[in-house]
Order: C-alpha cells, then structure tokens, then sequence
C-alpha cells in the first residue's frame, strides 16, 4: 500500500458530472466487436459467497481482459477516476479548480511518450496491455447505461500512465501550490489567476487549521491520519506448523481496491488487493508466495534549485561553469465550464533533473523522481508470478518499486524484507531531504543503488520481520539492517513510531505462532502512545493543589484514566476521553513541537506544562459533553463505519443513517488496526475514511491457506448484495476464508459467467 496519502481524488472531485462530450458514446467497429467476443469466450468469471471475482482465462492475457472487465462491473466509476487523474484529465470534469492539479500530472505524463514506449515494450507486456483496453471497453459496450464521466475509449497506452499501485505516488508528493504559483506568474507562460484544486488541502498538513463547512464551532479535528500499513512475515522456525505465515494490512482510503483471484491456463495463479483499474494483483499471493508493501521512508524524489537567467531572448539555466536551454514543452489542460470546454495552455519548463514545479526566491525549483513505466509494468507483473524467493529477488533488480518497502513469504520457507529498490545514488555529503543545488554537478547520480546496498533481510534468526511504515532500523529485532551501513538519504525516519512499538512488544519472544494468533495480533487493542502519555497527564494531575477546584472537578476522569489498560474498545469510556484528550493536545501543541524538531509525542511528554496537559483534559470532557451529552461516553457509540454510495464525492456521512460501532482508532496512537475518523459535515459522530482496508493472512504450507476481510463489501453499487456484507467482519477483525483453489470455488460458487453474458446461477 501505501500510504503516501498526500491527496485522494475521490476525496476532491465533489459534484463530478460527465462532460456532454463524454455522453457521445465511441461505437465500435464490428471487427472489433467479434473480437472482443472472441476474447469474452475464453474467460469465465466465478463469483462466491461475497461477490469476490474469481476470474480464469485461456491465456494471461484472457486473466487480464476478465479482471478489468469484473473490476468495472464493481465500480467503473473509481476504475475511470484513477485514469482520469493519472492522465491529467480532472479538470475536464471537475472544472477549472482542478487545472493545476492536472498540469501536475502532465509535467511528468506525456501521451505521445507514453505511446512510443506502447509500441517500444515487449510482445507479451502489450498484449497485457490490449487486454486491459479490450476489457474496459467490452464492459462500456455491454452496460450501456453507464455513462463514464470522461473516457469514451480506453487505449492500451493508458495503462502506462498508472503503474503505482500506491494511494498518492510519487508524483502526488510534488504540491500543486507549488505549480500554481510558478505557471500562474509571469516567469511561467501564463498568467492565470485560477484557484488551484487541492491547495487547501495540502496547506492544511496540520489537524486543526481550519474546520470544514457545518461542522460546529466545538468541535476540533483529531489529527491527520499517519500514512501507513503494516506487513509481518513469520518464519516456520517459530510457527506451530512450521509454515511461513504473511500478515497484509494496507492502511489506505477507504475503497480504494478490489478484491479478486486471475488465473490462466499457462499457470498464472494470484490473488490479492487490486488498485481499480490495474490489470495486476497489487499485494497478496499465488500458490506459493506473497507479497506486500509498505510506505518507504526513502528519499528518491529530488528538489533542486536551479540557477536560471535570460540570456539572449532566452531561458537558460546554470550546470557547473556552463549555461544551456530550459527545455519547453506546450501543456494544454482542457476544463469544463457551464458553456461547455474551454482550455488553458502553459509552456513547462524543463532542465536535466526535470519539470519546473515552484519558485523558491530567485530559483526555480525542479523535481526529479523515477518514471519508467515499460519496467515498472514488467516488475508488477513478475512479481505476481514468482513462484519463490530466488525468482521474486530478481523482479527487485527491475528497479522500480520506488515508493514503497515489500515484505515476502514463500512456501520454502523463506520471509524477507526489502527496503525501495529504486534509490539513486547520490553523495551523501548532502540532504537529499531538502532541496539541493542544481548548478553543483556533485550533485549527479551516479547509478542506482544494487539491492545489495539498500535495507535487506533474509530469513533472520529471531524468525520474524516487519514494517509499517517506520524505519527498517528495527525491522527484524536485533538483527536489523544497521543506520551506520548505509546513506542517509535510504530512510528518513528519526525514531521509532507508536506502531513500531506495537509490533515490536508483538512480535518479540513470540513462538508457535499460526494465522488466527497473527490475524489476533494485527488486532491488538493495546496503545503505546497512550501508555506513554497518559502517566504524563495524571502525574500533572496529582500536582494539582488538593484544594483546586479543577482538580475535583477532573477526579472522576482521572479515575477513568487511572484504571484504563490502555486498550480501546467499543464500550471503553477512557479511549473515548484518550482520544479526545490526544485530539486537544495535539491540536494546541504540534506547531511547537514541530517548530522544536520533535514528535508529537516526544514534545508532550517532556516537554508539555501542567497546565496544557489538564487543561486538554478539560477541554476534552467538555467537548463529550456538549456533542454526546456525557463525557462518559462509550468509544463505539462515536466511533462508527457507515458504507457510503459508490458516487465520487465528498462523503456525505449521517448520523440518522445506519452505522457500526468499531472498536479501533487511528494509527497515531500506535493501533495497528488503524481507523482515521473524525466529525463530517453535520454529525456529532465520527467516520471513518482511512485506515484498515485489506486484510489478509497467509499461511504456506502444502496447500496455501488464507483468510481475509475488505472494507464494508466488493461491490460499489448500493443495491448489490455485497456491498456491505462485510461491514461487521470489519470491524470486528473477524476474516473470511479466502476461496483459491477450484474445488474451493465451485463449492462456494453464487454465480458463473463470460464477460458479456448476463450471470448464471452456480450449480452445486
């Protein structure tokens, strides 16, 4: 997964209509119709008990025209806004607010370079490639009902634009504030005034800047929810069946995967998490591995500062003792407007490291991150097919698995740990983590680094590893790769998380483990941060003079506290008043403690007054108060999941609709069963729309076994069956069997079909 969650589309794009232009429907020509049919004839699509696709196909590419085709009949509308964003297309739907955020994709995404590495990549990657297309396009033909919003006509290409399975990659780490500024003033080519889509958002990196229309003045937002997921592997040494055990959790928005199995004929056989729209298994497993990802806390996307002038009529930029051209390309971003389309066109400048995207006092900033789609496609697709630890090592010397960590396991026995394999190498006389001097040729890259020198773990002894989102410093106990070993720039991390914490109290000592202790301990309800701080709060507390009229007014809330285990749960009344009382602190004292280079945590525990601690206390109790009628309010009473409908817009949360209690909280507190909630537009309770989403354990014995559970249901479509049946199961921690092999699937089997025929009825 990821968590790189800078910005999620589906959170922007409020009020999405389809442009008239998009209502013109593409026709195809009856050549292609038959071949499409022809292609539909090799496919059966099984979909059990919870309308999960099982998808087999004569060829891979027939796995991969059904899996596109399934993932469409579940929600074509996220299929299409993941390429409508990757393309830079937002703007032709959501309108001119949107403009800079699709310049933004288009600095990094040209069609026509795109198309040329099309015709450029291998016979087999472009059939994949044309089955992708074929099998968006035969479900636009057989649902004529549904109207995409912006694309008529998918082309195999597109899927050369959206290689990142990951929620925000790397191009959504560069600020669209940044590229308004710079292509709106008159050093860009345009002068547009333009509010840019997004740029609240990303201004808005701490909890409370602001509140959101109809939220009530009482209420303070809790924090950003941390960007993260969590990925075990347990080794046979220490398992009670001695199979190797993989734990997959990605922490990422809410419905943002598909759930699915694709298989072939010619032995593709995977099953996992699916990034709408993508034709391969992003996380999960085939018959003998799986895989996972994790955030990196790599620094692989470079800022340089680049010394320009205008020398003889033109624009040149300094590199060492010379001068040469900024490279312009003409970007033309079309927008809808209640007259219909209009556009703006911008010339991008360009020097050796990349695309201008901000000005930082007299220099122009430029950026630099990996784009190699041909590899990154052929990575994604091998790593889903290797069958073991040798072969899935050699998809990592692909080099393209830029933004994230992996954790494996195999039926060999063997789990690993691989820090980002694309990492370029850079002298570490510098901090890669800000911007650098782009004159200064020291600093070139020189290369990427092998695997052999990045974070690496193979089968450590302790007999176990992880990573969620923190540094690898810690990935495996005492036998972690060692900071001193390798760049500064390889990982950012300052110290360790919350979660790392969790995990490490987890996983230390463990012995005979199996899948349902794995899947107990990635519901673990205890919270380091919480542990940590809660001591500091009632210490501050007891300090009160005995007289304080604070102090008695407190007391019954210090008991709480006093007696928590320091656990959440749906009737706790201290996670409830945690929460709460974290929310406030955080709110008045992370600008301090950023200001100080520190935690949050840290800085509350040492450095945080008396006064600022009880009074959050205070402020807290009052808040539950006014917005539940009793601080004593119970954690699952405000705490809630509500499935929403399958339109892309701001979620329109209710506290007179239906919703689940569920028990867990966010991250930050260290939960590894994370819930980023908070107060919507018009409720008191609080939602969730990040966090937990697939989760899945592995077991690789004989057989592999797995069990799994996805947010609220697989289908999008309030009328289906399944979109929220597995509501409770989720937030419960509560896995279903996952259905791999045949004789698992017929028995489970609701319905069997070829894409394009209206679904049978399974015969058992």
């Amino acid at each position: 997964m990821t968590g790189r969650q800078t910005f999620c589309v589906f959170l922007l794009a409020a009020g999405l209509a389809a442009p008239a232009a998009a209502q013109s429907r593409y026709r195809p020509a009856a050549a292609t119709v038959a071949r499409w049919r022809r292609e539909a004839a090799g496919v059966t699509i099984t979909r059990d008990r919870y309308g999960i696709a099982h998808v087999y196909g004569q060829t891979d590419a027939d796995a991969v025209f059904g899996m596109e085709y399934a993932q469409a009949q579940d929600d074509f509308h996220r299929v299409e806004m993941n390429y409508i964003n990757a393309l830079g297309w937002l703007s032709k739907t959501a309108g001119p607010r949107a403009i800079y955020q699709d310049l933004r994709m288009k600095l990094f995404i040209d069609p026509a370079v795109m198309k040329a590495k099309y015709a450029a990549s291998p016979a087999w990657l472009r059939r994949l490639m044309d089955a992708f297309a074929d099998g968006l396009n035969y479900y636009l033909y057989t649902h004529p009902r549904v109207h995409p919003l912006v694309i008529r006509r998918f082309r195999p290409w597109m899927a050369m634009a959206f290689t990142e399975g990951s929620i925000g990659g790397d191009i959504d780490q560069v600020p669209v504030r940044g590229i308004a500024g710079f292509y709106s003033a008159p050093a860009g080519a345009d002068a547009a005034s333009l509010k840019p889509a997004g740029a609240r958002a990303e201004a808005d990196s701490t909890a409370n800047a602001g509140r959101p229309g109809g939220l009530a003045a009482a209420q303070v937002l809790p924090p950003p929810e941390p960007g993260g997921s969590n990925g075990i592997a347990i080794g046979p040494s220490i398992t009670l069946d001695h199979h190797a055990l993989l734990y997959i959790n990605p922490h990422v928005t809410f419905y943002f995967r598909a759930e699915l199995q694709m298989a072939s004929a010619t032995g593709l056989d995977a099953y996992g998490a699916v990034t709408w729209g993508q034709f391969f298994i992003y996380q999960g497993f085939n018959r003998t591995a799986g895989w996972m990802h994790t955030s990196s806390g790599v620094q692989n996307v470079d800022r340089f500062l680049e010394t320009v002038a205008r020398r003889g009529g033109r624009w040149e930029y300094k590199y060492g003792a010379r001068w040469f051209p900024l490279r312009t390309r003409r970007i033309t971003v079309r927008y809808k407007t209640p007259r219909g389309m209009a556009e703006r066109t911008f010339t991008a400048f360009y020097t050796r490291h990349g695309p201008v995207v901000a000005r930082r006092g007299a220099h122009w900033m430029t950026v630099h991150l990996m784009n190699r789609p041909i590899r990154s496609l052929e990575q994604d697709w091998e790593r889903m097919t290797a069958k073991d630890y040798a072969a899935f090592r050699r998809t990592m010397q692909l080099h393209t698995n830029a933004s994230n960590n992996t954790i494996f396991a195999d039926a060999e026995g063997n789990i690993a740990y691989w820090h980002s394999d694309y990492i370029p190498r850079r002298s570490n006389r510098f901090n890669w983590f800000h911007p650098v001097d782009g004159s200064n040729p020291a600093t070139a890259y020189h290369g990427l680094l092998t695997l052999a020198e990045t974070p690496h773990l193979l089968n450590p002894p302790n007999g176990w590893l992880y990573n969620s989102n923190n540094w690898p410093w810690s990935a495996a106990g005492p036998y972690s790769p060692k900071r001193k070993d390798f760049p500064a720039y390889v990982d950012g991390g300052k110290e360790e998380t919350p979660r790392g914490d969790h995990a490490l109290r987890l996983l230390t000592g463990g012995k005979n483990w199996t899948a349902a202790s794995l899947v107990a301990a990635g519901f673990d309800s205890y919270l380091p941060a919480f542990a940590r701080l809660v001591p500091v709060l009632l210490r501050a507390y007891d300090g009160l003079p005995a007289g304080s009229a604070r102090k008695a007014a407190l007391a019954p809330q210090a008991t709480v506290l006093r007696d928590w285990n320091y656990r959440w749960g749906v009737n706790s009344v201290a996670t409830s008043l945690a929460v709460f009382w974290g929310t406030e602190i955080y709110h008045r004292l992370f600008p301090a403690a950023r200001a100080a280079h520190m935690s949050i945590e840290d800085y509350v525990a040492e450095r945080a007054t008396s006064a600022e601690l009880v009074g959050a206390l205070a402020r807290a109790s009052r808040r539950l108060t006014r917005g539940f009628g009793t601080w004593e309010t119970p954690w699952g009473n405000i705490n809630r999941f509500q499935r929403l409908d399958d339109r892309i817009r701001h979620p329109q949360f209710s506290d007179a609709k239906p919703s689940i209690p569920v028990p867990f909280v966010s991250s930050l507190w260290g939960s590894l069963a994370a819930y980023g909630s908070r107060p919507r537009r018009g409720t008191k309770k609080w939602y969730g729309t990040v966090g937990n989403s697939f989760v899945c354990v592995v077991e690789f014995g004989t057989r592999v076994r797995a069990w799994a559970v996805s947010t609220g249901g697989e289908s999008g479509n309030p009328k289906s069956p399944h979109f929220d049946d597995q509501a409770v199961r989720y937030a419960t921690g509560n896995l279903r069997p996952v259905y791999f092999y045949r004789a698992q699937i017929r028995a489970h089997a609701r319905r069997v079909y070829h894409p394009g025929t209206r679904a049978g009825t399974a015969r058992r």
